[in-house]
């Protein structure tokens, strides 16, 4: 993408992600993705064969699109590019906190000669301009990217017209560390998750569970990790979210966890700024343990055995993503089979743009990214001879 430098410096003016950070990842991860989309659609099986039935898999029609913030230009094009692929057109409305992102994203369609009409971008708040947008008769689809509590007022709006709605929400997700792994790179892989794009993620592995006999080295690690990052991770979007994880941190000590590193306290005085924040003797039903925090807030839990691990980290009404760490893939993948979430990375598993993202339970409907995330543009029709 030509505008790749002028789209990260774009991030990091609306966002507040560090420059590095917007290059590598905010404007990097959009242009795998969008590479993807465009050999998936030459590529992509819209015919097949099946008895004496032909199966088309035709456009949805209209696509309306509402993109959060925290990752303005990847979540756009995770939707965009496979509602293009599928022969959809598309009304997107961005968040208000990051619309200069999207219209940098406007004029690049433009440039590339999609006709009028195809793409479509429509800024202003979410109540308004994407309330309306999901209320519209002549939208087919909503796929909208948020907070679990918009996303069930979306779904409500488009149940009650229905309309097809793709929902990517909440997280909380479970970074289960098994008694045979590698400790020390487990903890710091896991707090390098929590504190990217300052915990602003919203698969990030908020909740690390260690075996009890591990447990105060877990923490010792994880202390040490997280007093390295002092204020480089950059600030949060805007005051709202910052007195929003403050508060969340102020709740956790309320409630007994012990803070190991951070606090609420703001590391400067000019931005709005978080303390990296690592919580201890975490109990599985405090707030910090149950609720999305989006900051840069770790609760490290305590488990006993395998089975304890499997029932904590599946007890939270969310379920999009997680890790597991063991000195054996094999026991790893047989403990990542039995979690109830959409994505598991193993032992530091890499990022896939072609894999299924998407969650179990209240962290969402449907799958983005790769041939299963163009799928949800599609509507079948079959022809029978």
């Amino acid at each position: 993408m030509a505008r790749k430098d002028e789209v990260a410096e774009t991030v990091t003016a609306e966002l507040g992600s560090p420059l590095k950070f917007s290059q590598a990842v905010h404007a990097a991860a959009p242009i795998a993705v969008a590479g993807s989309y465009a050999e998936l659609a030459a590529t992509y099986a819209f015919e097949e064969k099946i008895g004496n039935s032909v199966v088309h898999h035709e456009p949805v029609g209209v696509v309306g699109a509402i993109t959060p913030w925290n990752y303005p230009l990847h979540q756009i094009v995770a939707k965009v590019a496979p509602a293009l692929a599928a022969g959809c057109t598309i009304v997107l409305k961005p968040a208000e906190d990051t619309p200069l992102t999207a219209q940098l994203f406007a004029e690049a369609v433009h440039e590339a000669g999609v006709p009028a009409g195809v793409f479509n971008l429509v800024t202003g708040l979410g109540p308004v301009a994407g309330q309306a947008l999901a209320e519209h008769p002549g939208v087919d689809l909503v796929s909208f990217t948020g907070s679990t509590a918009v996303g069930r007022r979306i779904g409500a709006t488009a149940g009650a017209a229905v309309k097809r709605v793709a929902l990517e929400l909440g997280g909380k997700s479970a970074n289960v560390i098994l008694p045979s792994a590698d400790l020390a790179k487990a903890v710091n892989v896991g707090v390098a998750n929590v504190m990217s794009n300052s915990g602003q993620t919203c698969s990030a592995w908020t909740r690390m569970l260690v075996h009890a006999d591990r447990y105060d080295e877990a923490v010792q690690l994880a202390a040490e990790a997280a007093a390295k990052y002092g204020d480089r991770i950059g600030p949060v979007v805007n005051a709202k979210q910052q007195e929003r994880v403050r508060g969340y941190i102020e709740k956790g000590v309320a409630e007994g966890a012990r803070v190991v590193a951070g606090g609420p306290e703001a590391p400067r005085e000019q931005g709005y700024f978080v303390s990296p924040t690592v919580f201890a003797d975490v109990g599985e039903d405090m707030t910090i343990a149950q609720e999305e925090i989006f900051g840069p807030v770790l609760s490290i839990l305590r488990y006993e055995d395998e089975e304890d691990a499997l029932r904590i980290a599946n007890g939270t009404v969310y379920g999009l993503a997680g890790a597991v760490w063991a000195g054996d893939e094999a026991e790893a993948v047989a403990f990542a089979r039995r979690m109830d979430t959409g994505q598991v990375d193993i032992n530091g598993g890499r990022f896939n743009p072609l894999a299924p993202f998407g969650g179990y339970k209240q962290s969402g409907v449907g799958r983005e990214l790769g041939p299963h995330g163009l799928s949800e543009y599609l509507q079948t029709k079959s022809l029978q001879f």
